[in-house]
């Protein structure tokens, strides 16, 4: 199994922050070409980073990039950047939905006006990218779709509290399904999600019981992702997979360093 996504290019969204970023750098430092597509462009009131801060910090990590202001609600943006990056680039290897939309509501307390942007990034931005990138992937040798996206699973526990939340993450998670199904022995599609909360700029944004504290740093997803993205074997495919997992099997033993607080307690994701 190659170690190294040296000369690849992954179109990443959402990674001019967070776990997104994550994933851009640590392929960044293999030598990878890396799209950062994402919506901020200029320094955010709340959120720190833009596509151009991101960007110089993979080139300085020894990567390639370009930053492409991007919101994948639109697929006429979508389409543009798609042909920036080969223009640039000369196609797409790897394309990572990260971009997502969060609100931990219950039915009463979700306005309709949320729930429209969690689908419409969750859901419809993650199937729009896919298919725009599609036709590109389709030519590379050795092609991934990987979605940032929970396992999936019925059980009542992970709809109740946030059913608009859970029915948008999910939507992504069926895409894995669908689109793995679909180019089998093409592309392989697989779905990443942590086993615990990842202290992110977002997630102290939400506020609420997420202490940083007792999280994982965005790192422990960006190697779990590269592990994935090294792995050759097109039938590695439609598979869900956490991310200690990936790296225990990977021959990771000790999570230590990916530990905000190695002293306390960690938090679980809210799906497992």
């Amino acid at each position: 199994m190659p170690k190294t996504l040296a000369g690849k290019t992954l179109f990443i969204t959402g990674s001019s922050r967070g776990i997104g970023k994550a994933i851009a750098l640590r392929a960044a430092r293999d030598g990878a070409n890396i799209v950062v597509a994402s919506k901020t462009d200029k320094p955010h009131r709340i959120l720190p980073g833009t596509i151009h801060t991101a960007a110089q910090e993979m080139i300085d990590a020894g990567g390639n990039a370009l930053a492409v202001q991007m919101d994948v609600r639109d697929e006429t943006a979508i389409a543009e950047a798609v042909a920036l990056a080969t223009d640039k680039f000369g196609g797409i290897d790897i394309l990572v939905n990260n971009a997502s939309a969060i609100s931990l509501t219950g039915t009463l307390e979700t306005p309709m006006k949320r729930f429209d942007l969690m689908f419409s990034i969750n859901v419809r931005g993650t199937f729009a990218c896919s298919q725009a990138c599609l036709p590109h992937l389709l030519e590379a040798e050795k092609a991934h779709i990987l979605n940032l996206a929970p396992p999936l699973n019925l059980d009542p526990a992970w709809f109740g509290p946030h059913t608009a939340y859970t029915m948008s993450k999910y939507g992504m998670s069926m895409c894995v399904l669908g689109m793995a199904k679909e180019f089998a022995g093409r592309i392989a599609v697989n779905a990443l999600w942590p086993r615990t909360v990842i202290a992110t700029a977002a997630l102290r944004a939400l506020g609420g019981p997420f202490d940083p504290k007792n999280c994982r740093k965005p790192e422990i997803m960006g190697d779990a992702a590269h592990a994935i993205l090294c792995n050759d074997d097109r039938d590695y495919s439609g598979q869900f997979l956490l991310d200690d997992d990936v790296l225990r099997t990977a021959g990771v033993s000790d999570f230590t360093n990916y530990a905000v607080d190695p002293s306390e307690a960690l938090l679980p994701d809210l799906f497992l």
